[in-house]
């Protein structure tokens, strides 16, 4: 096991009827002024911003709010945040929606952190952040993991670049967690959560590292299975309450640090496949890793058949096979019938796209830039590798 440091600083409020605790709990966080930023109008017509701004008023705390945040966050819509903070002299900032919402509340935060400096320089990797307002959330989607992680995804619309920034500094003071609040997604938007979940796992478990690490990998084998599990039960049972909770906790714990501690810190690339997908096509974060994570999978297994061969059999179920490489490939076919059981797909014509050659070079050599030119730790992975993962998911 290698060395690590876990650090999980954010208060989790678990349970029915959290949102209505926020106005005490940003009290007790130091907050004057608060920002409200929620997404579309589902959280409006739901009576959960109304219910906010009630628990705000009741603590005593003002507040502005700003609304419109889009999946794939826009960088125009963060600007408009930190432009709209300054002048009504914001201290905190209060997201009321799933990862997009969150990762634009972060991105906004770093901006008032340091207001002489552009904060898109940050998704540039040309300096590191130093300062960062306070950021919590109320969570309405259980997928990204944002509410107790570094990490801030945002898209800039002008370029088509969706590029990461990781800092704990970032990482929010509390997380509302309210399995009932998340009961009116669409399917398609619960399992696509379901499969972000999964994959924030499965990036960590496919490591490079050959030593034994048999209690993270438990937790991650665990986590996995259990989101597969309740991944159905809501295909088939959307308003069931311990589905959603299993779910929700799951997302938080798959993206926190936890089934990463030991490792090297896992691998990335499918993550880092999708983002050039969702910068070009604006597809939904979770459907497109699924889309990809197979044509990944398979391209790379034979450089750690044993993980690939654990994962088979401690996750998928699979009886092993004649050959480790038989029972690796019969593990991977497992999780695209798992997707396909959930609605999710396996390719890109199943995910509703279909890049030009053209595309699938601009992609590769996108992603390739925006990892320093290489990514990958059971295999690394170059922009021609890239490019031939593309093709695969065809």
């Amino acid at each position: 096991m290698e060395n690590f440091i876990y650090y999980t600083p954010t208060e989790v409020v678990f349970g029915r009827g959290g949102a209505d605790q926020a106005g005490e709990l940003v009290k007790q966080a130091g907050a004057t002024k608060v920002l409200i930023h929620y997404g579309g109008q589902s959280a409006v017509k739901s009576g959960l911003i109304d219910r906010t701004k009630a628990a705000l008023d009741r603590a005593g705390v003002a507040h502005v709010e700003l609304g419109g945040v889009v999946p794939n966050p826009h960088l125009d819509k963060v600007r408009e945040g930190i432009a709209l903070c300054r002048e009504a002299g914001v201290d905190f900032i209060l997201a009321v929606g799933g990862g997009s919402v969150i990762d634009s509340a972060k991105a906004i935060a770093y901006g008032l952190g340091e207001p002489d400096k552009d904060v898109w320089e940050l998704f540039q990797h040309v300096r590191e952040a130093r300062a960062c307002l306070p950021v919590a959330s109320i969570l309405t989607i259980a997928a990204a993991g944002s509410e107790m992680s570094n990490s801030c995804v945002i898209t800039n619309q002008d370029t088509g670049e969706k590029r990461a920034y990781n800092d704990d500094i970032s990482r929010p003071k509390f997380t509302v967690m309210d399995p009932e609040l998340t009961m009116t997604l669409p399917d398609y938007q619960t399992q696509s959560g379901c499969a972000d979940i999964i994959m924030h796992t499965m990036e960590r478990y496919f490591t490079g590292v050959d030593h034994p690490m048999e209690l993270t990998d438990g937790l991650a084998e665990a986590l996995m299975r259990t989101v597969m599990k309740y991944a159905q039960v809501l295909h088939q049972d959307p308003k069931n309450y311990e589905a959603r909770a299993e779910v929700m906790w799951a997302g938080s714990l798959a993206h926190n640090g936890l089934t990463g501690c030991g490792t090297e810190g896992g691998d990335w690339t499918t993550h880092m496949l999708e983002h050039e997908l969702g910068g070009m096509f604006d597809v939904t974060h979770g459907a497109g890793l699924a889309a990809v994570w197979s044509s990944w999978a398979r391209y790379v297994y034979k450089d750690n058949l044993p993980r690939f061969v654990k994962y088979a059999v401690n996750v998928m179920g699979v009886t092993p096979g004649a050959s480790d490489e038989e029972t690796a490939l019969k593990g991977i076919a497992a999780m695209e019938d798992f997707y396909r059981s959930i609605a999710m797909p396996t390719n890109l014509r199943e995910l509703g796209i279909a890049p030009t050659e053209e595309q699938i070079l601009q992609m590769a050599k996108s992603c390739a830039q925006a990892t320093g030119g290489s990514k990958g730790a059971i295999k690394v992975l170059y922009e021609a590798d890239m490019a031939a993962i593309y093709r695969m998911a065809l």
